[in-house]
């Protein structure tokens, strides 16, 4: 049976059909001009193996694109860094460079650098194709290094199989310790996994794994896209950290930047041969206005073949299992999507949009897929642009999923901008279920964008200054009683209406204090804030250590059940009360946002049988009140001929039932 279309599944599409199609047939004709005699895009995105420094039988050989220059050389530490005609690239063609070096020439973690000139001018690069680049502490500029250990990693683990519904932790290595300084793959692995899989999440997101010069930029500004940022240990590192985790069953996604590019020419990809458009645009269309950045050019064969065979080389080199792609937005629309509300359907197809842009993503997903038919795309994306995640067999571009952005920003207005009394529970079923039908979705009450300095966390929404001095277990604040409460409900409800898969930033899950703040000239290079305080959520005399078993078990109760295969529906959204009940499946779910009125023989129609508590936010443990008995079944009875079930809710809390 056909896929339907994207037109199909949307009426509103059909008046943008032919613009739809005509999207399909560009990037069929890209498809073929880019394979040329190759059978598949998967065969032909082999950048990685062909340009950089590769070691061979015979010795070493090293391969550049650098369409306008005139001259390259190999600098480094075998030749004094000076400029030598041995070690002159000669041109080959089509703006290919390449030299052949005897075998003990190089050595592992030799430095070395590039000489590039062109007529008027010169610079030292990094290749473009870096598989390793590291930073001298003293002077701070990074140079290529040679990274030929002499024994090649053996991986122990096969890759999990496909994750259906992710249920994702975001990680950053750096900011993952303890201490005030950068943690590494190695402490993440030994600690923070550890952490990771008690809590029972089936997938890891990392960020900042592509090399970028600037460490407070999150890893969002890249210069060496091929390369793992060494800040965090060694690529052998990173493979043990992946390997580990597929030991149990976690999938690793990368957090990957396909959307721009770091400034800087020293380090970056940015006037490499002397032109501005090597990889970019020029002019004001290759500067990103509000990042500062360079926009890629997706409208040149070879950008498209540098970053599909960046993609490959993530799956192939460290088995990661798919990509999280990052600033769609910002690639698909001439204006990046930059104060724009997209309000109406015209806006995606008013030809505004960067065409180009919009093929590349569409091969980039097939090519993954291809590669690797197990592994997971994810589109951030703010503008909802339709069939971003539909099949490519659909007229869509491909993604598995997409990020429902909306919900976060939802809480952080219902929080701040309502009263507690206020709090609407149809307006909140409406908008965190309010997603496409013909798309996979993933959802988050906050991520690393939540956390950031200058803005706030939930936790820190909810609890403001009280968190610094109520937070112990001794004594009782409402404050803190009414934030604890409305965390865990807004974590629950958001995982229980997603559409297909949920995400938490690290730490979020016990409410970690503050915000994020990397060091930075504003804050004397501190820090304080780019770390994670995880003793808080495991000493007992404080409150964090309940919101992380609460997580624990919410994300455990959605890892054993299933109903992610059905969608919710509501049975009871009351104004007045400010209750919340629907199903999902067999499982219940009841939420109470009243923060003053408990509700004795709450009743409302459900399917005839007894139902079980499977998760209640007062409970003990979970630093609740323990209103209610959890033990004790619920049976349905009959009236009218209907079936009814009662039940005790008491305030700001929620329950998960299951019909036994």
């Amino acid at each position: 049976m056909h896929d339907l279309k994207i037109w199909e599944t949307d009426v509103y599409l059909e008046p943008f059909r032919k613009v739809i199609e005509k999207r399909r047939e560009q990037a069929a004709q890209k498809e073929r001009e880019f394979c040329g005699e190759h059978a598949a895009l998967s065969d032909a995105a082999n950048g990685h193996l062909f340009y950089g420094l590769h070691r061979t039988r015979k010795g070493w050989v090293f391969r550049e694109w650098a369409p306008n220059a005139i001259a390259v050389y190999l600098l480094g530490d075998f030749n004094g860094w000076k400029k030598k005609s041995a070690f002159a690239l000669h041109a080959t063609g089509n703006g290919n460079w390449e030299i052949s070096l005897p075998e003990k020439t190089l050595k592992h973690l030799d430095l070395y650098k590039l000489l590039v000139e062109w007529r008027g001018g010169h610079g030292e690069r990094l290749p473009s194709y870096v598989t390793r680049a590291v930073q001298d502490e003293r002077t701070k500029i990074f140079s290529a290094q040679v990274w030929q250990p002499p024994k090649a990693y053996k991986w122990k683990y096969p890759s999990p199989p496909r994750v259906q519904y992710p249920l994702i932790y975001e990680a950053h290595i750096g900011m993952s310790g303890e201490e005030g300084r950068i943690a590494t793959f190695d402490e993440f692995r030994e600690n923070i996994l550890p952490r990771i899989v008690a809590l029972g999440y089936n997938t890891l997101q990392l960020m900042a794994i592509q090399e970028h010069p600037y460490y407070g930029s999150f890893g969002y500004q890249v210069s060496n896209f091929f390369a793992v940022s060494s800040r965090f240990g060694t690529p052998d590192a990173l493979k043990r950290l992946i390997d580990e985790a597929h030991r149990h069953n976690i999938a690793v996604l990368l957090d990957i930047v396909h959307s721009h590019a770091v400034k800087n020419e020293l380090e970056g990809l940015s006037r490499f041969d002397g032109t501005e458009y090597q990889y970019f645009h020029s002019g004001a269309k290759g500067e990103h206005p509000v990042w500062d950045s360079r926009c890629f050019n997706y409208g040149s064969n070879g950008v498209i073949h540098f970053l599909l065979s960046n993609c490959k080389y993530w799956l192939s080199e460290f088995r990661f299992d798919g990509f999280r792609f990052d600033g769609v937005t910002s690639m698909i629309y001439n204006d990046h999507g930059i104060g724009r509300d997209f309000t109406d359907y015209t806006l995606y197809y008013d030809g505004q949009q960067d065409e180009d842009a919009l093929t590349y993503l569409l091969l980039a997903n097939k090519l993954i897929h291809q590669w690797r038919p197990d592994a997971l795309t994810i589109a951030e994306d703010v503008s909802g642009m339709p069939g971003l995640a539909a099949p490519l067999s659909a007229g869509g571009f491909g993604f598995d999923f997409r990020m429902s952005m909306g919900v976060a920003d939802f809480w952080i207005k219902t929080i701040t901008g309502k009263k507690d009394e206020h709090w609407h529970a149809g307006d909140i079923f409406y908008e965190l279920t309010n997603k496409r039908r013909d798309e996979h979705t993933i959802s988050y009450a906050e991520s690393h964008d939540q956390a950031m300095v200058g803005d706030k966390t939930i936790i820190f929404r909810l609890l403001d200054k009280e968190m610094y001095f109520a937070m112990d277990v001794f004594r009782r604040n409402l404050v803190i009683d009414r934030g604890m409460a409305l965390h865990k409900m807004i974590r629950l409800l958001t995982l229980s209406t997603a559409g297909d898969g949920y995400l938490n930033f690290m730490g979020n899950e016990f409410g970690h204090p503050e915000w994020i703040d990397f060091p930075r000239e504003g804050n004397n290079w501190s820090y304080q804030y780019a770390r994670r305080q995880w003793h808080l959520a495991d000493d007992t005399n404080l409150r964090y250590r309940f919101l992380k078993a609460f997580d624990a078990a919410m994300i455990h109760l959605c890892a054993a059940a299933a109903f992610f295969e059905y969608r919710p529906f509501a049975i009871v959204r009351h104004i007045a009360d400010q209750v919340l009940i629907f199903k999902r499946g067999e499982w219940l779910f009841v939420f109470n946002f009243n923060p003053q009125k408990s509700f004795d023989n709450y009743r409302f129609e459900a399917e005839a049988g007894k139902y079980l508590t499977l998760l209640d936010s007062d409970a003990a443990c979970f630093d609740g009140f323990a209103r209610v008995d959890d033990s004790v079944p619920h049976f349905t009875f009959t009236d009218n001929g209907k079936n009814f079930l009662q039940l005790y809710i008491p305030s700001r809390t929620a329950m998960v039932l299951k019909k036994e």
